[in-house]
């Protein structure tokens, strides 16, 4: 059983004097992260590395999994340690190592090694080369290639001695928490979730809004979006979800305005209240599925006329995706069964059969003038029956 994993980042390490805030948010992420888990671990930051050390038994594979979704990890290294650091020690460590961890050894491999303790009586490349000398001795069937190994064995010694020759991709960006926060326009379909994981993954703290029809739209349809929520959380940390009930305002807008318009203006307003409530979470911006030229609602000349409404940046992380592109990633990270229920959403509902691809802006907020002696109201009833939900990890 290893007794720590070695964290590695990428993106973190070009932050220059800031490094070190990141390098902290990544821990508390960790930390948190590892709260579910079965057993007890500490973090630790140390000469430029992170460390999980588990203080009790644990599951390896559980550990991993939760590991392999904290934004902000490059790599995990299930790290063997050597207390005594002494010559002998290190040897015997990487020959139990390898016998331990590679039953058939017919492989090439390299020995990498770090010293960063500089007081150690050999060089970096003379710990290479004498423990790969080593090695071999030990097990003859396996090869050295410094060029193209199949199997790299790091060593590195500091306070202690790490031997490691396993990294587990991790899912890389940047801490969350880190650039800000953001709120999320979450439907039940496909794309919404996907927007949510990859700005997520930029560091940036999720609050959602779901716009709920009843009747029109079910219990289910409702639960459906909550449990994208808890996927999307997964990677996010907790999330806050608004639960708008948008009946009534659906319904003015189908009453009162061209049908052919009916998805814009719906779309106005419920980027209207996304941004009431963005603004009352303290977040910097909109987040939505959107992609050029998907749907009606989704060509330039429909998204100009929804950015009109909103005074916050609208981000669009998947603006220039294709389909494909968007459901590969959605079965990544294990949204993508739960999107394609047939639980239909509000914005489902109501769609004209022929929707305006090109409106032009001053016809749309014409359109929208017949129903200014009941919106406000409306919307008032919308927030006051508005549901809130802590969606935990």
């Amino acid at each position: 059983m290893y007794k720590a994993f070695l964290i590695k980042y990428s993106e973190i390490g070009i932050k220059g004097k800031n490094r070190y805030v990141f390098e902290d948010a990544l821990c508390k992420n960790i930390s948190d992260a590892l709260k579910k888990a079965y057993g007890d671990f500490e973090v630790s930051k140390e000469q430029g590395r992170i460390y999980v050390w588990a203080l009790t038994e644990y599951d390896y594979d559980e550990v991993i999994a939760i590991l392999s979704k904290v934004f902000g990890i490059a790599a995990i290294c299930p790290v063997m340690l050597v207390d005594d650091k002494g010559w002998d020690s290190v040897c015997a460590a990487a020959v139990a190592h390898v016998k331990e961890r590679y039953p058939d050894r017919n492989f090439t491999f390299k020995v990498e090694a770090k010293r960063g303790d500089k007081h150690y009586p050999y060089t970096s490349p003379e710990i290479g080369s004498r423990l790969g000398a080593v090695l071999i001795d030990n097990y003859p069937e396996m090869k050295v290639d410094v060029h193209s190994p199949q199997v790299r064995i790091t060593v590195e010694i500091r306070g202690k001695a790490y031997i490691y020759s396993e990294s587990i991709k991790g899912p890389n960006g940047m801490p969350v928490g880190t650039s800000g926060k953001a709120m999320l326009l979450l439907s039940g379909g496909i794309d919404s979730p996907v927007a949510g994981y990859m700005i997520a993954k930029r560091g940036v703290k999720l609050a959602a809004v779901y716009f709920h029809a009843p009747p029109y739209t079910s219990e289910r349809a409702k639960k459906k979006v909550v449990d994208l929520a808890k996927k999307v959380a997964v990677y996010s940390g907790s999330i806050r979800l608004y639960v708008v009930n948008f009946t009534e305002i659906q319904m003015a807008i189908y009453e009162k305005c061209p049908h052919d318009e009916l998805t814009i203006i719906m779309r106005r307003y419920m980027m209207k209240i996304a941004e009431n409530l963005a603004l009352k979470e303290e977040c910097l911006g909109l987040v939505t599925g959107e992609s050029i030229g998907q749907v009606a609602s989704q060509t330039m000349h429909s998204l100009l006329c929804t950015n009109d409404v909103c005074t916050l940046p609208v981000y669009r992380p998947l603006i220039a995706f294709d389909k494909q592109d968007i459901v590969e990633i959605s079965q990544k990270i294990d949204t993508f069964e739960t999107s394609i229920l047939p639980y239909e959403d509000c914005c489902t509902i109501f769609v004209a059969k022929h929707p305006v691809t090109k409106p032009n802006l001053n016809v749309i907020k014409k359109s929208e003038r017949k129903l200014e002696e009941v919106i406000d109201d409306m919307l008032e009833r919308a927030y006051e029956t508005m549901e809130i939900e802590d969606i935990e990890v």
